[in-house]
């Protein structure tokens, strides 16, 4: 029996820096068409994003950042945020 993955890997990048790379449980973005909840294992999608906040849930972190834009990715058990510009949040 396969047993598939609770998380997966998830990259938070701008034209800068890498903002945020690591192994989260659920994500959440705003996209042009509305806002995504995202768990592991989900189907490939490509979408822009929009002005607005990305939460992350890394196991017992939750990871903020206010974003101005970019590009969503997912793909193969992976996440990609590619961030116009970005600013991490600390709870």
């Amino acid at each position: 029996m396969v047993v598939a993955s609770t998380s997966m890997k998830v990259d938070m990048v701008s034209p800068e820096a890498v903002l945020w790379s690591g192994e989260a449980e659920f994500v959440v973005a705003r996209t042009m068409e509305g806002e995504i909840g995202i768990l592991a294992n989900h189907e490939p999608v490509m979408a822009a994003l929009a002005a607005g906040t990305v939460n992350i849930q890394a196991g017992e972190d939750r990871i903020k950042a206010t974003v101005g834009g970019g590009f969503l990715q997912i793909l193969d058990n992976a996440v990609t945020l590619l961030v116009d510009e970005a600013t991490l949040e600390e709870d």
